[in-house]
C-alpha cells in the first residue's frame, strides 16, 4: 500500500526538512494547530531585570556514571526556499586539524549532503550497535519484517530510538549498559498494507510493544569503539503497558484516578518518551513528551474548565492517528477523562533491576518533557533541569530537599530514587540587558551579545511527607503540580522558542540550553522577539547559556549561537568568525566530550541538508566553533548523542521518512543497505585504529 499522496498531508508552516509523515505520527502535527499557550504572560520587554548569579560545580559518583545523550520532538520549520548551505562558507576551514584546534574537536568537519548514509570524518569508522527488531533475549526471534508480533516486539528492541545513555557493568570490563528511549511509532513505514483509518488490534499492540524504552547489555572490543549487544541479566523492555508506580503530590489525586485504578497512584506504560538524563546514582530519567497525539476525542468535552486544560496540553479533536482509543478506553478522554493526566511526567527507571517498578515524578511538574537532567551542587543539593518543547512554552527546574546518599548500595538506590519526590519546582522568567536594541531581524545589539539576567519562579514545593504546597494563588497543589503549564502562565514566565534539551557543563556548571525554533515568533500577533529569541519567524533555533545559581533563584544568561546559514546576517557563534564555522539548524539534543566542548545534534535542518551532530567550543578564543561531525541519513533525525574518550553514539531516528517514500518505494535502505527497508538503530564511531576522539 503507497501511503498518502503528498497533497493530502498538513503542511506545517515554514515548510522544514521533516516530512509531513514524521510530524503525523510524532508529535500529531503540532505546528499546524494553534498555538497552545494563548497566555498574557509576560515576556523580555514587560520584564524588570533580575540579579547576577554565580557558578557552581558539578558533583557525581563516576562509579556508575559514564555518558549521556539527549533526543528530540516537535516539527522544525525552514523555508523551502532557502538553498543548502553548502558553498556559504568556507566549510574546509572550520576548525581543520592544525594550529590551536580544541582537543576533542581535531577532526575534518564533515559537508552538508543529502547523502543515503551516516557520514562520519576521515579517518573515522562506525558500527550498527543495535537496530529496530534486534532480539534482545535469547527467546526472541529474529526480526521479520513481514511476519511481526506483539509477543516478539515485546523481547526486541523497540522503533525511534531517541535518547541513549551507557554505563559501564562494575567488575565486568568493557562491558555497558546501554539505555534507549523508543519515542514513537509510525506505522505506515513499520506494516505492509496498513490502512490508517482501520488498523488492527495485533499492529496496535505491536505499538504498544514499541514504544518506551529498551535496556541492553552491549559489549566493547578492544581497539576499537565496535560496541556488540549481548544476552545480559539487565535486559529489560518497558513499553506502553509496564506498570509504573506514581509518586509526589499527585499520587492519589483526583486528577489521576481511573475506573482501572481508582487510587490513582499505578499507571500503566510510558509513552512519547524523548530524551533523559542519567542520574549520578545510577538511574535513567525519561521525558514524556508528545503524549497530547495519543488521546482521542477531546472535542467531545464540554466542561469548560477540563476543556480548557484540555486545549493547553494539545487534546482535540475526534479519533487519534494511531486510534489506540478503539482497543483500550483508557485513550479516549470521553470515556477516561484522567488519563491523559497520567501521562507528561518524568519517569526514572533503575537498569540495574530488572524487576524494579519504574516511577512517575509528579513533583517535577506535567507537561512535554523533552529531557530531565541533572546537576549536583558542591553541597549534594539535586538540581534537575527540563525544557517543555512547545512554541512559546517554559523551562523549568527542580531542587530536591534530601541530599544524595553515595555509594551503590541498593539502600543508598532506595534512598536517591527519592529524591526527585521532596523540593521546589520553578520556572524561568528572563530580561534582556538591552531589549530596545531588539528588533525581530537577529541583529546583534551594539553590545556585542545577546544577554541579560533571570529569576527562577517558585510553583510548587513538596514536603518530606510527599504532600504538595501551592505557590501559585488560585490553583491547590495538585492542579500545579497537573497543569503546570497553567501555573507557568499565572506567574508570568517567559515564553521561550520550544526549549528542548538542556545540558549542565560538567567542567563549569554552566548549564545549556537548545532552542529549536518558532516560526509563529513575531507572527499572527504572537509574543514577538526578545532578547533571548532575538527572531521573528525564527527557522533555525538558537542555543542559550546560563549562569545559574543551581540551588537559588538567580542566574544569568546569554546566547551562544543563533543557528542557521553563517553566511546570512542573522546568526551569531559565540563572536567565532563566521566563515570559518559549519552551517547549523534546528539544534535539538546536547552532550558535553571529556574535554568540555558542546555536542549538538539537529532535528528538521532547516538548510536543506541532512541532520548531523556537531562540536562547539566554549572557552578561549575559539569561543563558536562550530564544526559538523557526523550526518545521518536522508530523512533521519540525529537523536541521543554520547561522545566519551573513544566513541560517538547517536541514535538514528526515523530514517527514510519522507512524504514521497513508501513501503513499496523506501527512500532509504540504511543501514542494511540492498533493498531493506529503513530501521532505526543506534549507531557508534570512532577513531580508526583507535585512539581519542577529535584528538
Amino acid at each position: 500500500m503507497n501511503l498518502k499522496p503528498l497533497a493530502l498531508f498538513v503542511k506545517h508552516d515554514g515548510m522544514s526538512s521533516r516530512a509531513s509523515i514524521t510530524c503525523q505520527y510524532k508529535c500529531g502535527h503540532a505546528c499546524a494547530h494553534d498555538v497552545p499557550n494563548n497566555s498574557n504572560g509576560e515576556y523580555f520587554g514587560d520584564i524588570v531585570k533580575s540579579a547576577m548569579t554565580r557558578r557552581g560545580m558539578l558533583r557525581g559518583s563516576a562509579a556508575t556514571v559514564l555518558a549521556v545523550g539527549a533526543g528530540s520532538v516537535l516539527a522544525a520549520c525552514g523555508n523551502e526556499t532557502a538553498t543548502a548551505a553548502t558553498g556559504s562558507v568556507d566549510s574546509g576551514s572550520a576548525g581543520s586539524a592544525t594550529g590551536s584546534t580544541a582537543p576533542g574537536t581535531v577532526f575534518s568537519p564533515v559537508a552538508p549532503n543529502k547523502q543515503d548514509a551516516l557520514v562520519v570524518p576521515d579517518g573515522y569508522e562506525q558500527g550498527v550497535v543495535i537496530r529496530w527488531g534486534d532480539p534482545m533475549f535469547e527467546d526472541a526471534p529474529a526480526f521479520d519484517f513481514d511476519n511481526q508480533t506483539s509477543a516478539a516486539a515485546e523481547r526486541q528492541f523497540a522503533f525511534n530510538n531517541d535518547f541513549a545513555a551507557l554505563l559501564p557493568v562494575e567488575g565486568q570490563p568493557n562491558a555497558y549498559l546501554l539505555v534507549a528511549s523508543n519515542e514513537y511509532t509510525t506505522e505506515p513505514f513499520m506494516f505492509r498494507g496498513y490502512d490508517p483509518e482501520n488498523p488492527t488490534e495485533e499492529q496496535v499492540k505491536i505499538g504498544w510493544a514499541n514504544h518506551g524504552l529498551s535496556v541492553v547489555q552491549v559489549q566493547g572490543e578492544a581497539g576499537s569503539g565496535r560496541l556488540t549487544p549481548q544476552f545480559g541479566q539487565y535486559n529489560r523492555r518497558i513499553t506502553a503497558r509496564t506498570e509504573f508506580a506514581v509518586t509526589g503530590p499527585a499520587a492519589g489525586s483526583d486528577l489521576l484516578e481511573t475506573s482501572a485504578d481508582p487510587t490513582g497512584t499505578r499507571v500503566l506504560g510510558t509513552i512519547a518518551n524523548c530524551s533523559g538524563g542519567l542520574t549520578p546514582w545510577g538511574t535513567v530519567l525519561s521525558g514524556e513528551e508528545n503524549f497530547n497525539s495519543y488521546f482521542a476525542n477531546g472535542e467531545q468535552v464540554t466542561d469548560p474548565t477540563a476543556a480548557a486544560r484540555l486545549k493547553r496540553y494539545g487534546v482535540e479533536g475526534a479519533a487519534s492517528e494511531r486510534k489506540w482509543e478503539r482497543f483500550d478506553s483508557r485513550f479516549d478522554v470521553a470515556a477516561e477523562p484522567n488519563e491523559v493526566n497520567r501521562f507528561g511526567w518524568v519517569v526514572e527507571i533503575d537498569p540495574w533491576d530488572a524487576s524494579s517498578t519504574p516511577v512517575k515524578h509528579t513533583a517535577m511538574g506535567r507537561f512535554k518533557h523533552e529531557a530531565a537532567t541533572v546537576y549536583i551542587t558542591g553541597d549534594g543539593t539535586v538540581v534537575s533541569y527540563s525544557g517543555d518543547d512547545e512554541r512559546f512554552d517554559y523551562m523549568y527546574k527542580f531542587v530536591s530537599s534530601r541530599k544524595m546518599q553515595p555509594g551503590n548500595s541498593r539502600a543508598a538506590m532506595r534512598h536517591n530514587m527519592t529524591l526527585l519526590d521532596a523540593g521546589t519546582l520553578y520556572v524561568a522568567k528572563l530580561t534582556g540587558d538591552d531589549p530596545a536594541a531588539i528588533d525581530g531581524s537577529g541583529k546583534l545589539p551594539a553590545s556585542g551579545a545577546f544577554a541579560g539576567t533571570g529569576q527562577w519562579i517558585p510553583l510548587l514545593r513538596t514536603g518530606e511527607d510527599g504532600r504538595g504546597e501551592s505557590l501559585v494563588d488560585g490553583m491547590t497543589a495538585e492542579e500545579v503540580a497537573v497543569f503546570t503549564r497553567l501555573a507557568g502562565d499565572k506567574v508570568g514566565a517567559t515564553k521561550m522558542d520550544r526549549p528542548e534539551d538542556f545540558e549542565p557543563n560538567p567542567h563549569t556548571g554552566k548549564v545549556y540550553v537548545a532552542l529549536t525554533n518558532n516560526t509563529k515568533r513575531g507572527v499572527d500577533g504572537k509574543a514577538a522577539a526578545d532578547t533571548a529569541n532575538p527572531r521573528n519567524n525564527n527557522k533555525n533555533g538558537q542555543v542559550l547559556e546560563i549562569d545559574d545559581q543551581h540551588a537559588g533563584t538567580s542566574f544569568t544568561w546569554n546566547l551562544l549561537l543563533v543557528c542557521g546559514d553563517p553566511a546570512t546576517a542573522d546568526t551569531y557563534f559565540g563572536g567565532f568568525d563566521k566563515s570559518k564555522v559549519s552551517p547549523i539548524s534546528c539544534p535539538d539534543n546536547l552532550a558535553f566530550d571529556p574535554h568540555g566542548n558542546l555536542w549538538i545534534s539537529t532535528d528538521g535542518n532547516a538548510l536543506k541538508s541532512n541532520d548531523g551532530l556537531f562540536s562547539v567550543v566554549l572557552e578561549g578564543d575559539r569561543r563558536g566553533e562550530t564544526k559538523q561531525f557526523l550526518t545521518v541519513p536522508i530523512g533521519a533525525e540525529t537523536c541521543g548523542p554520547i561522545v566519551d574518550e573513544k566513541r560517538v553514539i547517536v541514535c538514528v531516528q526515523h530514517p527514510g521518512e519522507t512524504d514521497d517514500a513508501s513501503i513499496e518505494t523506501p527512500a532509504s535502505h540504511w543501514p542494511d543497505g540492498g533493498s531493506s527497508q529503513p530501521r532505526p538503530s543506534v549507531v557508534a564511531v570512532w577513531k580508526s585504529g583507535g585512539g581519542r576522539i577529535g584528538v
